[in-house]
């Protein structure tokens, strides 16, 4: 059996397919660089679909309306045989007497024990068997004297026929007797006639189970070879996601590192770059400042000019001799008390000048700080190139290693001849089926000659209901009320005979019947309770499992059969159901104990040496530069610019305050109305007339001055904001850079380890995922063992559904023909005395010239009443006689 041997190291590497999924949690941490972060997930691999088995036995059956009557006879056996399944007793049994059954041994206690257990649980097909064998020899005993009792003209052999009242009642019943007691005999033989079809029928179903099973087990040999080379081949997969990741090392590796420290890099590049954004921000408020403060100043100069003109011009008005009228007088006395309001409130020329911080400021721009910065940017950005030229080297060296171990599998794959070895198997199971194929006309021929044997057994009952049935038939239609038993016709008497043949025949056959009924009964039965249940609930399974028991320092059965090594935890229960789930053959039979997957797949797919190369990857970050020296001179000249030495207070102080010590708009509109409070004429006028002149002035030198007041306002609070401990942000833009780089030259090593790891842990995570799937498809995809269950459950369909079930129902049916021949035969004694002529009978007298007879009738005493006929003379000569003596006699 070498093929066996190669087929089961073979199976112990390959697998199926079955889609891993990632186990590793999806858990974003927000820690910093250096505290303990969790490793990416990895990305589930795609490893396909095994080319997968089909098989085509389905071991299941049913057996339709015959089934009814399987579950009459198990419920038959349930009533004769109740107890349990003696697992126990059973093994005790096989465990004392493996060394053979010797006569002494029985005679020790506990083998005595163990014998009255077993007769305690056979108690009922016991019982049952001695009813049978009893009926056995009984009847044939009962019959011979029966036949010589009647010869005797006893046991009602004699011709002669008493009259009673209830004669027509009596026979009534006797025919309704046997004619209920043959319908049920027919019953019997019909139901053990379908159960002799039935097995006949079930022949073509064996060999189709056969045939399928056989087609099977072909396809488990031609499916392994595909399995395990798809098996090998996914290896591919695995290796070409690593070397995919390994040619993005830069993007993956590169990219976490400087994710990782971007946290701390990117926010002090961040806030540098804002500075410089800061610094362009100031220029333009000193500009603003600056050219507004010209402006006011410029315009205060001429806003005061035309208001003291204007002050002088309404003054001079308000001397007309017009405004002496003392109706006027008052209005021109209210105006006269308002001209000192025409004057200049905010005075813009005492500020001080922001020129020399704007050339500062101008000086510093002259450096590019944000080009710096972004200089910065790019040499940190530059990080996943950076990790991709440091380990290039290494990169190099992880391909060649995973070629090597790749080309380690598929040597390994070509070390056992799997194709010549299941070569051999196929035609191991083409030349097993020519066997059992040439068979076929021989299983026929038995078959056949069974089906005749059965046939003619339930022959010898048609036998038997043919005469009662024609008896029946015959005495029923010849049987007439007015005719006397010893004047009935032949057609009755016919009858009758055909009743007592039937009796005859019955006594004949039925002990040969009640024999064949006890010996399938018993074989039968048993094989029912002792095989057939406890196979279909698998207790046999759990009897052949248990430890020790073909041999005390022997454990387990079925691994010492298959492996010489009986302490394997191999039983041939979990084998059963494992292929009954249809999982691989290596998990069903624990093939791991002969060759240990997980260890090959750790050893081969991911040895040491690619750990200690993974192990290995050094990242140096020394080169990477934040920020230039120009950059921090730039920074600390902008610190020393003088914008924070700037007067803000000053300059808030008078962009708070008007432009003018009154509003020249209301002002104006409050000279027109006291214009108008006086007469018409050139006073008047001459006051609408500089109400217009105030308006003048307010939109040329007013409104100018205000948007220049408003820009000033909104520059000089920017600058203020922006001064504000100018010094010390700048300074904390520096520390803030300086620990930046200073985490990248000297603590980088720490998240570089830690990354480096959790990119050497996403590789890893491939190969898992690999050994994993090859591990998942080991237990349940490949060489799939349901051809293996399919088998037993066939042997079991074939075995106990086919035949013992048939066989127990054709035994019952036989049985209970058996049982009710008794009362066939005694129905059918008692019915033929009411068909058959009798050779004598009782007359009565009638005194009332009425009776069977009409005319003359004497009594049975023989005292003649009438004596007219020589009829009537016969009673004295033969007092019993009813019918005439013979000549001789005369």
């Amino acid at each position: 059996m070498l093929w066996t041997r190669w087929l089961v190291l073979l199976l112990c590497w390959g697998s199926t397919s079955g889609e891993q999924q990632a186990d590793e949690a999806r858990v974003e941490s927000r820690v910093d660089s250096r505290r303990q972060r969790s490793p990416p997930p990895v990305e589930p691999l795609d490893f396909g679909f095994v080319p997968a088995a089909v098989y085509d036995t389905h071991a299941y059956y049913e057996p339709g309306a015959v089934g009814i009557l399987f579950h009459v006879v198990h419920a038959f056996l349930y009533v004769i045989q109740p107890n349990s399944f003696p697992k126990d007793l059973i093994v005790k049994v096989i465990q004392q007497n493996m060394g053979g059954i010797k006569i002494e041994e029985w005679r020790k206690p506990e083998n005595v024990v163990l014998l009255l257990q077993m007769i305690h649980y056979e108690v009922g097909f016991l019982i049952c068997a001695t009813i049978g064998v009893t009926f056995l020899i009984l009847t044939p005993i009962i019959g011979m004297c029966f036949c010589v009792c009647r010869c005797c003209e006893n046991c009602g052999g004699e011709m002669h026929q008493r009259q009673r009242k209830n004669v027509d009642c009596q026979r009534g019943f006797y025919t309704a007797s046997l004619i209920a007691t043959s319908i049920f005999i027919v019953l019997g033989v019909l139901i053990a006639y379908a159960a002799n079809h039935n097995v006949s029928t079930q022949i073509k179903s064996t060999r189709r189970l056969i045939n399928t099973n056989m087609r099977d087990l072909k396809t488990f040999a031609n499916n392994t070879p595909a399995q395990i080379d798809y098996l090998t081949a996914q290896y591919t997969t695995a290796k070409n996601k690593v070397l995919s990741d390994l040619d993005n090392i830069g993007p993956l590796l590169g990219g976490r590192i400087h994710s990782q420290l971007e946290k701390e890099v990117v926010p002090s590049l961040d806030t540098a770059l804002r500075m410089a954004g800061a610094m362009r921000e100031t220029k333009e408020a000193l500009e603003n400042v600056n050219t507004s403060l010209e402006v006011l100043q410029e315009g205060t100069g001429m806003l005061q000019a035309s208001l003291s003109g204007e002050r002088a011009s309404l003054s001079n008005t308000l001397s007309d001799p017009a405004c002496t009228n003392g109706a006027v007088s008052h209005t021109c006395n209210t105006i006269r008390s308002t001209l000192s309001q025409l004057g200049i409130n905010a005075d813009f020329s005492t500020l001080p000048d922001v020129t020399r911080a704007l050339e500062n400021v101008n000086t510093v721009l002259k450096t590019d700080l944000s080009n710096i910065v972004q200089k910065g940017y790019s040499s940190f950005n530059n990080t996943p190139n950076l990790v991709k030229e440091q380990t290039k080297n290494i990169v190099s060296g992880v391909k060649g290693m995973l070629d090597k171990i790749g080309i380690e599998i598929n040597s390994f794959s070509k070390m056992f001849p799997v194709e010549p070895s299941l070569v051999n198997f196929t035609i191991f199971l083409n030349e097993g089926q020519k066997n059992i194929e040439s068979y076929y006309p021989q299983m026929d021929q038995m078959d056949f000659y069974r089906w005749v044997g059965c046939v003619a057994v339930l022959c010898m009952v048609v036998l038997v209901l043919a005469f009662n049935i024609l008896g029946l038939l015959c005495g029923t239609c010849g049987y007439d009320k007015q005719a006397t038993p010893t004047t009935r016709g032949c057609l009755s008497n016919t009858g009758g005979n055909l009743l007592m043949a039937g009796v005859g025949f019955s006594f004949i056959f039925v002990w040969v019947l009640m024999g064949i009924v006890t010996t399938l009964f018993v074989v039968g039965g048993n094989v029912e309770k002792m095989m057939c249940e406890p196979l279909a609930n698998r207790q046999l399974f759990k009897i052949i499992d248990t430890p020790f028991l073909v041999h005390p320092a022997k454990k387990n059965f079925l691994p010492g059969m298959l492996f010489q090594n009986p302490n394997i935890d191999l039983t041939l229960g979990s084998m059963y159901r494992d292929c009954y789930e249809n999982n691989g053959l290596y998990h069903s039979l624990q093939l791991e104990t002969m060759f240990n997957i997980n260890s090959f797949l750790n050893r081969t797919v991911y040895n040491r040496d690619l750990a200690k190369v993974f192990e290995s990857v050094q990242v140096d970050l020394h080169d990477i530069t934040l920020l230039e020296q120009a950059g921090r001179d730039s920074l600390f000249n902008f610190a020393n610019s003088g914008v924070g030495n700037i007067d803000y207070e000053a300059y808030l102080a008078e962009v708070t305050k008007g432009v003018t010590l009154v509003d020249l708009l209301s002002y104006s509109t409050d000279l027109e109305a006291q214009a108008d409070l006086t007469p018409r004429g050139a006073l008047e006028n001459a006051l609408k007339g500089h109400a217009s002149s105030i308006r003048q002035i307010h939109r040329e030198h007013v409104v100018p001055m205000e948007q220049a007041m408003s820009t000033l306002s909104q520059s000089i609070k920017q600058l203020q904001r922006m001064s504000s401990d100018l010094p010390v942000k700048v300074t904390n833009i520096l520390s803030a850079i300086d620990a930046a780089e200073y985490l990248i030259t000297h603590n980088a090593s720490h998240v570089v380890k830690q990354e480096t790891k959790g990119y050497t842990q996403s590789l890893v995570g491939y190969f898992k995922q690999y050994t994993e799937w090859v591990k998942n498809s080991l237990t349940s995809e490949v060489a799939q063992c349901k051809p293996i269950s399919n088998i037993v459950d066939s042997m079991e369909i074939v075995g106990c559904s086919f035949v013992v079930d048939s066989v127990n129902t054709f035994w019952f049916g036989l049985g209970g023909c058996c049982v009710l021949l008794i009362p066939s035969i005694i129905f059918s004694i008692k019915l033929a005395k009411y068909y058959r002529r009798m050779d004598t009978e009782d007359v009565f007298e009638d005194m009332g010239n009425t009776g069977n007879h009409g005319e003359q009738v004497c009594d049975i005493h023989g005292d003649l009443a009438v004596v007219s006929s020589p009829y009537c003379d016969t009673l004295t000569r033969f007092p019993r006689a009813s019918a005439p003596p013979s000549n001789s006699d005369w």
